[in-house]
């Protein structure tokens, strides 16, 4: 199927919107502010006025934009995702991750569409273009994630130090919002924040764990919850949890050394096939053509798509531990 069937009035102005889309959406990435931030910032404290008066209106023209966006756009906004972006400190919100998306699908297909002449290339790049910002996304939400997890027994080791010296445990948030770094004094800066603003401790708590995903940390915050309800020596608590962590990121890291390899074949026999029609889409734009025709090339095509699911859902199983 070549590109000249395709009504190019319709792909001219689809391409324009997903450009403007990628280019609106990329500046508001690298330029915007954290959405929840902003919020809670208007009742706890009053930022910082810095810059020239030039400065401060281009600030307010961006940021009226940008609300003016988000409002008309509000439908395309959900939860799930919202907490995915802050769990990743993306200060963006859930609509303009998805025009991003847009726009980078849409210039994929301009570029390859230029590049192949052919329909089929074009719509699997554009596709994969799609599919990119997800996976930062992902890689994103998994380094905080880690550096968290990387932190947390000098976390907890912070806090039982500040406990046993006679603080409270908001107070001992304090010491480690101002002794540590990101992301843990900004995870419990949020702590702090929200509650503030009014809301329950444990409540704050099981937020910043459901924003970390940390299976220590959970146990953290159960420990600390059962603490607050029924008693009990808080510093002699912590001191367990920190030998139970400790032994599980010890028996954890052994088995991630184990499974490594079975981890690294599932990516690479994945990525191969995609690798391979990337490499021949250059060579031969034509190549895959006879794969779209009716007849059993196409029950070929969808047994492969199958398979290779199946066959990565199987690695990534037998490779994956719960401790």
């Amino acid at each position: 199927m070549e590109l000249s069937i395709i009504n190019l009035p319709v792909v001219i102005l689809v391409v324009g919107l997903g450009l403007v889309g990628l280019v609106s959406g990329t500046y508001v990435a690298l330029r915007g502010t954290n959405i929840v931030r902003d919020r809670l910032d208007q009742y706890v404290h009053t930022p910082d006025v810095k810059g020239s008066p030039v400065d401060l209106g281009n600030g307010l023209f961006f940021h009226r934009i940008r609300s003016s966006f988000n409002v008309t756009f509000s439908i395309l906004n959900n939860e799930e995702m919202q907490r995915k972006l802050i769990a990743a400190n993306w200060q963006i919100s859930p609509g303009e991750f998805l025009f991003i998306r847009m726009g980078a699908a849409f210039l994929g297909f301009l570029l390859s569409s230029i590049a192949f002449g052919s329909l089929i290339p074009a719509v699997g790049i554009a596709v994969l273009a799609y599919t990119l910002p997800g996976l930062f996304l992902f890689q994103a939400i998994q380094k905080r994630q880690k550096q968290f997890q990387d932190q947390l027994i000098d976390l907890l080791t912070l806090i039982r130090g500040s406990v046993e010296a006679g603080y409270s445990f908001l107070q001992a948030i304090n010491v480690v919002i101002n002794q540590m770094t990101a992301p843990a004094s900004d995870e419990l800066r949020q702590v702090r924040r929200e509650v503030e603003l009014g809301l329950p401790l444990n409540r704050a708590l099981n937020n910043m764990a459901q924003r970390m995903d940390n299976d220590d940390f959970y146990l953290v915050v159960t420990a600390v919850n059962i603490n607050m309800q029924v008693g009990g020596n808080l510093s002699q608590i912590l001191g367990v949890v920190i030998d139970t962590i400790r032994n599980r990121i010890y028996l954890f890291s052994e088995i991630r050394s184990l499974t490594s390899y079975a981890r690294f074949a599932s990516y690479l026999l994945t990525l191969l096939p995609f690798f391979t029609i990337v490499i021949f889409s250059f060579m031969n734009p034509l190549y895959f053509e006879r794969l779209f025709e009716p007849g059993i090339t196409r029950f070929i095509l969808i047994y492969a798509a199958i398979s290779l699911v199946i066959g990565n859902t199987l690695m990534r199983l037998i490779s994956k531990i719960n401790v």
